[in-house]
């Protein structure tokens, strides 16, 4: 596939998908938004098995391109809830939704949406150099892309909103420390800590890891009894996969189990 503005790659089961716009700070605009979008359709019919979003150069993300023609201020001022529906809003579901580990490298600057969108991944590893802002409120804006939800969720309450009020940047040391994020690492072992969890995933039972995202994600929504239901019902699926059987075979044997995903 021909993009201009990220990179996308599928092989050995792992899929990278780069943002790739670096003299913006790989900053959205439509063109990107749109480019993402056809590369999660073509990541969803490929054979991956775990998705590794990161972006070009100095920074990860600086959120929205604010010279962005679709977005820039005008006299009437301009729909911003129009640009979360049809752009940010379905990219954080999706990331959410995949059934597959999404982990995210930080590889420097997270800002406003680009923050937003790296939390929204389900696993995150920054360089030690990186900054998370929620830049929003420099602006007169709410923290969006699912800020308001994860950030509570992830750090609590008080930090939640000592962060998105004053829009401090957030160290990637003190996001490690705080669990806004799962990993804090040296800059020259970013890439070779986030292959070798890539390559884990990409050989691991997709279908267990893909059910247990989606319980953890969802069991926000359901109380205790109704959980252990859920819990019940998946383990009755997964029980009839190969990748248990697999699994349990490897297990008795005393061997590295051949997980393919099924």
């Amino acid at each position: 596939m021909n993009f201009e503005t990220i990179l996308l790659d599928v092989s050995g089961g792992i899929a990278r998908l780069t943002l790739n716009r670096p003299d913006r700070l790989n900053s959205f605009n439509v063109q990107m938004h749109d480019e993402v979008r056809r590369a999660f359709d073509h990541i969803h019919k490929a054979n991956a098995r775990v998705v590794v979003l990161t972006g070009a150069g100095r920074g990860f993300c600086a959120g929205q391109d604010l010279s962005d023609r679709a977005v820039a201020p005008s006299e009437d001022g301009v729909d911003l809830g129009e640009s979360l529906e049809v752009r940010y809003n379905p990219l954080v579901k999706r990331i959410a939704t995949l059934e597959m580990p999404v982990v995210c490298a930080v590889n420097g600057v997270a800002a406003g949406a680009g923050a937003n969108i790296a939390l929204a991944c389900d696993i995150v590893i920054a360089a030690r150099s990186a900054k998370f802002i929620q830049s929003f409120a420099n602006i007169g804006l709410i923290p969006d892309s699912g800020g308001t939800w994860t950030l509570p969720r992830g750090i609590g309450l008080t930090r939640a909103l000592g962060a998105a009020l004053t829009g401090e940047p957030v160290s990637a040391e003190r996001a490690e420390s705080w669990g806004m994020i799962w990993k804090c690492v040296d800059d020259d072992k970013l890439a070779s800590e986030v292959d070798a969890l890539a390559t884990k995933f990409a050989s691991a039972p997709t279908k267990g890891l893909a059910c247990t995202k989606k319980l953890i994600r969802e069991s926000a929504q359901h109380s205790f009894e109704q959980q252990l239901l859920i819990e019940r019902d998946t383990q009755r699926r997964l029980g009839h996969t190969q990748d248990y059987r697999e699994g349990v075979a490897a297990f008795l044997e005393k061997r590295t189990p051949n997980f393919t995903g099924h």
